[in-house]
């Protein structure tokens, strides 16, 4: 009895406490919380950000002590909004979706309209994800329908259709046009003239309506030019360009291009004065997400709280000294729980950075190596040719292997991270299967030779000559495939075998067999062998590679709707099979090879201009182009370039990306400021797929990766030097 008394009065003293505690703090009348959230509201559209920050997040607070979704909800979508102007994308994202979750437990329509087309206009505008983006829009219509507001879903259905637009998709976007023009003498303003016409020249153009096109792209420039949206007009002279360079209208092309350029400058220099401008603000952008969050925390501890006294006051009635011990033990769990719920986000977070770090810890590998490799493989190719006797030679030989084996271990580690980001698009390109296995078999014959086998061929004499389809994954996987089957046979055979199995329409389907009699693979191994970096019964002395080989064949089969089979014995050989479907359509297959001739047989004497900082491969960028009867100038970085073109003109500048005091990008500007209209191509050791957007947006014309084969860099000179002068 002595001890239940004790705790008696153990638990009405804490109880008692308790609800001290809670009497003390007083609610916030809801009218102060409006005039909070309205403050804050306007200065976000005075692009006051720290102050509407800060007043948003005493909002949040008081708006969570009362428990009113509607003033959390309007909270957090002030908050990313001003993330969003501060173009901090993925912390808007996060806020709006807060918001999202507090809207959806009101009964407000109109706030979840503007949240979903404010996170449509993220997802299509600023991370390219027009999927999920167009899904926010047709989300956001259906609450504005609901609440009967036909001006808004006049304006997402701007929105909507010039995303399709952006992607090609013209006919899914249409539909949203076509509403968009029958109601915009009703709902339409100056805020949306230019889009709209620019949208309907666009659609025309598609439509080869290249008179209604002209017109519509001429009534967007007029009106740009009698509003602010300069954003939109820079846009329709860019679209405007396109459409002319279609109808091979070049100069006006051009000169619209460089309208765009000019705009697009202008409101660059605005955003990075006004970033500068709030650039000692940033440092405290973190700051405040994380006061943000512990207002959450603080609402779920008050939770916990609550919670807690109910069952304090639950065990007062009930006095049992069990039920005590066991809510004592309950809460050092749910203690445990939250301690490993924070160190599984800390994970994740470690992880995604970890991610982050990966990919660019490889783009930048891959530039490390492939510039001195670029050396390497162009002095080789240098010495056989100038030194006939050497061809012979085994050890420049291996040289050269050796350099290209490390080339392909180097594109292979890019091309596993590209796959794992879906960034590898398939091509259409014409070819001939026979050409390409062959060329397969003989770029393999050092290897054959290795441990002395042979490479037999079987095609199958229906299928047609040309085909149309991506000939480069196809001789990726077959390549890993055959020099994986020549490294683990010795005085063996390895077959190619290609059959026709099925036509449908103008689809053919090859059946690929790939087959050796070398070693085999266990059975228990066969399941593990497609995974990154996995090499199954390697010996020390064994050459076997990366592992990174058929992981790769299995992605791109992917890509190409197929999987891989495999067949194996230990001491009995193994057999790769896959099927591939390909399209064959001569009239389509004339057009593509029309579109990449290039005539090589001019006997023009053309000025290059090389701008490089590595003296080894301006030695083997200047002996490729002069081996060809080219005039060459060598300078060292960007100035040198700019100094070089004020007294002197070339026909083509070839220009390297990654080089000291000013990059290929910024020397590429100042150029085009200057007004010099030369044709420019990057040359350069970056991932193509990295550096596109940038190299267009600074007036690159085009791209080459080092190493390069020769021919193709001669095509895409002709090509170009003969482009700009039938344009001059």
């Amino acid at each position: 009895m002595p001890l239940i008394r004790i705790f008696l009065l153990l638990l009405l003293c804490l109880n008692c406490c308790t609800y001290s505690a809670i009497g003390q703090s007083e609610p916030i009348p809801e009218s102060r919380i409006r005039k909070l959230v309205q403050q804050a509201w306007e200065d976000y559209k005075d692009a006051n950000f720290e102050k509407s920050l800060i007043n948003s997040r005493v909002a949040l607070n008081y708006a969570t002590s009362s428990k009113n979704d509607y003033l959390i909800a309007k909270s957090y979508k002030i908050i990313a909004g001003n993330y969003s102007e501060l173009s901090e994308f993925d912390k808007a994202i996060f806020f709006y979706n807060k918001a999202l979750f507090y809207a959806n437990k009101t009964n407000n329509d109109s706030i979840k309209y503007s949240l979903h087309n404010n996170l449509g206009n993220l997802y299509c505008f600023e991370k390219q994800q027009f999927d999920k983006g167009i899904n926010y829009y047709k989300k956001s219509i259906a609450y504005s329908l609901k609440i009967n507001d036909i001006s808004q879903v006049y304006f997402t259905n701007v929105n909507i259709a010039w995303a399709y637009f952006d992607i090609g998709k013209f006919d899914e976007g249409y539909p949203y046009l076509k509403f968009v023009g029958n109601n915009i003498k009703k709902y339409g303003d100056e805020s949306t003239e230019i889009v709209v016409n620019m949208l309907n020249g666009m659609y025309s153009n598609f439509k080869n309506d290249n008179a209604a096109a002209n017109t519509y792209f001429k009534n967007a420039i007029a009106a740009g030019k009698d509003s602010d949206e300069r954003s939109d007009l820079a846009y329709a002279h860019l679209e405007y360009s396109k459409f002319l360079t279609k109808t091979k209208r070049y100069k006006e092309a051009y000169d619209n291009l460089i309208l765009y350029n000019q705009i697009t400058e202008e409101l660059y220099n605005q955003e990075k004065l006004k970033k500068a401008s709030i650039a000692g603000f940033n440092l405290e952008l973190d700051e405040y997400k994380r006061q943000i969050d512990k207002i959450e925390s603080e609402k779920s501890s008050q939770y916990q709280s609550l919670k807690k006294s109910r069952i304090i006051v639950v065990l007062f009635v009930l006095i049992s000294f069990i039920l005590l011990f066991l809510l004592i033990t309950l809460i050092k769990n749910i203690r445990y729980k939250k301690k490993l719920n924070v160190e599984l986000l800390e994970a994740k977070e470690i992880a995604e950075e970890a991610s982050l770090l990966k990919t660019q810890f490889i783009s930048t590998i891959s530039h490390e190596l492939r510039t001195p490799l670029y050396g390497v493989v162009g002095i080789t190719n240098m010495l056989l040719e100038e030194h006939k006797e050497l061809s012979r030679s085994q050890h420049l030989s291996s040289l050269k292997f050796s350099a290209r084996y490390l080339l392909s271990l180097v594109n292979d580690i890019l091309q596993i991270n590209k796959i794992e980001e879906n960034k590898v698009v398939l091509e259409n390109l014409t070819f001939n299967i026979s050409d390409e296995i062959t060329m397969i078999k003989n770029s393999l014959s050092f290897l054959s030779q290795k441990n002395n086998n042979q490479i037999t061929i079987e095609i199958d004499h229906q299928i047609p000559e040309y085909l149309i389809g991506d000939k480069l994954r196809l001789a990726q996987i077959l390549m890993n495939l055959v020099s994986n089957a020549l490294k683990f046979t010795k005085d063996g055979e390895v077959e190619i075998i290609v059959k026709l199995s099925k036509v449908e329409e103008k689809f053919h389907f090859l059946d690929f067999l790939i087959k050796d009699n070398g070693v085999g693979i266990a059975i228990v191994d066969q399941g593990k062998i497609f995974e990154k970096f996995v090499q199954v019964g390697r010996k020390d002395e064994d050459y076997q590679g990366t592992g990174l080989g058929l992981s790769i064949v299995k992605r791109l089969l992917v890509l190409f709707g197929s999987t891989i089979s495999l067949q194996s014995n230990i001491g009995e050989g193994t057999s790769f099979s896959f099927t591939i479907p390909f399209e064959h359509d001569p009239q389509k297959t004339k057009h593509i090879i029309d579109e990449i001739e290039v005539d090589l047989s001019s006997d023009d004497v053309y000025k290059i201009l090389i701008v490089e900082d590595n003296i080894i491969n301006q030695l083997v960028t200047r002996k490729i182009i002069e081996k060809h009867n080219y005039v060459c100038n060598v300078v060292d970085d960007g100035f040198g370039a700019l100094k070089i073109l004020e007294n002197e003109q070339f026909d083509l500048i070839l220009m390297d990306i990654n080089m000291p005091l000013m990059n290929g990008f910024e020397t590429t500007k100042r150029i085009r400021l200057q007004g010099i209209k030369t044709p420019i191509v990057a040359l350069t050791a970056f991932d193509k797929d990295e550096i596109t957007e940038e190299a267009i947006s600074s007036g690159i014309n085009d791209i080459i990766i080092k190493p390069f084969e020769p021919v193709k860099l001669f095509k895409i000179i002709n090509y170009l030097i003969k482009e700009a002068k039938n344009a001059g």
